[in-house]
C-alpha cells in the first residue's frame, strides 16, 4: 500500500505492507482524508511535541471496512466509517492522557489503516467519503463549541472568526439551531461566501481592527452569546470586547492568529464570560454530530480535492491560507 511519512520536514511517499487487523481491530480502506492546522504544526515540529518523527500524518479520514479482526462486533466488512479524532476518548470528561494521530500514533494519510473498533463511527450514506473526511476534527470542534457547555438556544448570537474549517462548520450548525451569526473575515470574496452560508452580519477585520466594538454595535450593545474563538492571542482581546457584559460563552479552540493586544483583566472581569477549552471532542460527541447531520444535513464547504499522489500539493494549498473551506485528499 502507499503511505506518506515525513523525512526531514518533507512528506515522502512509500510502499508498505497492508496491516493485518488484530483482535478488536478494524482494517479501514481509506477513501479520503482532510487537512487541519494541527497537521501543519506537527509537520513543522510545533504541536506540543519535538516533531512528527516518522509517523504517518493527518488526523481525519473516511473509508470503508475492508476486514475485521477477531471479536469485532461494532462493524462489518463493507461498512462506511469515519474515525473519531481521539482514538481513546469514548465519552465523558477529557482523559488525562491522549494519543494523537500524527504525533503519538500513525495517522491516516495511507491507503489502509488498522485501528481499534472503538475508534470509529459509522458514516451516513448521505455523505460522500470526501465530505465525511471533513468531520472528525473541524466539524466536531464546532459542534462541541456550540453544545459542549449549555446547548445553543434559538435566537442567541454566535460570533465566528474567519473562514477556517471550524468557523465555517460553526456558522452552518448555528444557523441550523436558529441562531443569529456574526462573522469576521478579511476579503469581499470570503464575506460573500459567509453571507451565502447564512451569516447575518459580516465584519471585515482588516478594515475594522476594533471589530469587537463592531459586534456590540451590530447587536444593539448586547454582544455575542457564543464566541467560537479560533485565533487565540491574535483575537482574544477583541473577542472579550465582543462578549459584552452578559456572561457570554467563549469556546477557546485554537491559536491561528498571531500578535494581538494583551488581555485586559478588567475586560475579562466585566464580561463575566465563561471560557471553555475545546479539545475537539469524544467519540460520543462525534456520534451526536453524525446523528444530527442525519436529520439536519448540511454540505461541508470543500475548497479543493487532491488525488493521493498529489498530497504534497494539498499541504501546500493548505499552507498558503488561500483556501476557503476544507482541503481534501482523495485516496480512492
Amino acid at each position: 500500500m502507499r503511505v506518506y511519512r515525513p523525512e526531514s520536514g518533507k512528506l515522502v511517499q512509500r510502499e508498505e505492507a497492508v496491516p493485518e487487523p488484530q483482535r478488536g481491530e478494524v482494517l479501514v480502506r481509506v477513501r479520503a482524508t482532510s487537512l487541519n492546522y494541527r497537521d501543519l504544526l506537527i509537520l513543522d515540529g510545533d504541536h506540543f511535541t519535538a516533531g512528527p518523527g516518522s509517523l504517518i500524518p493527518v488526523s481525519d479520514a473516511a473509508g470503508e471496512v475492508a476486514a475485521v479482526g477477531e471479536g469485532v462486533t461494532r462493524f462489518a466488512k463493507g461498512d462506511r466509517v469515519i474515525n473519531a479524532f481521539h482514538s481513546n476518548w469514548i465519552a465523558g470528561r477529557l482523559p488525562d492522557a491522549l494519543v494523537g494521530y500524527g504525533n503519538g500514533q500513525d495517522g491516516w494519510l495511507a491507503e489502509y489503516r488498522a485501528v481499534g473498533e472503538h475508534a470509529l463511527v459509522a458514516l451516513p450514506d448521505s455523505l460522500s467519503y470526501e465530505q465525511g473526511a471533513t468531520l472528525p476534527c473541524a466539524a466536531v470542534t464546532a459542534w462541541t463549541s456550540l453544545n459542549g457547555g449549555t446547548p445553543l438556544r434559538p435566537g442567541e448570537v454566535v460570533l465566528t472568526l474567519g473562514t477556517g474549517g471550524v468557523s465555517l462548520f460553526a456558522l452552518q450548525l448555528a444557523k441550523q439551531h436558529g441562531a443569529r451569526v456574526v462573522a469576521t473575515t478579511s476579503s469581499p470574496e470570503k464575506a460573500a461566501k459567509l453571507t451565502e452560508l447564512g451569516a447575518d452580519v459580516v465584519i471585515d477585520y482588516t478594515a475594522t481592527p476594533e471589530w469587537g466594538k463592531a459586534v456590540l454595535d451590530a447587536t444593539g450593545g448586547r454582544g455575542a452569546d457564543r464566541i467560537v474563538e479560533v485565533g487565540g492571542p491574535g483575537t482574544f482581546a477583541q473577542s472579550l470586547v465582543a462578549a459584552g457584559t452578559h456572561h457570554a460563552d467563549i469556546a477557546l479552540v485554537g491559536f491561528v492568529g498571531a500578535g494581538g493586544a494583551p488581555v485586559d483583566f478588567m475586560d475579562l472581569f466585566r464580561s463575566g464570560a465563561t471560557v471553555r477549552k475545546i479539545w475537539v471532542g469524544s467519540r460520543e460527541d462525534t456520534e451526536d454530530l453524525v446523528r444530527w447531520l442525519a436529520v439536519r444535513p448540511l454540505e461541508p464547504v470543500v475548497d479543493s480535492v487532491f488525488p493521493f499522489g498529489d498530497a504534497v500539493a494539498a499541504f501546500e494549498r493548505f499552507r498558503s491560507r488561500r483556501n476557503l473551506g476544507k482541503v481534501v485528499v482523495s485516496v480512492a
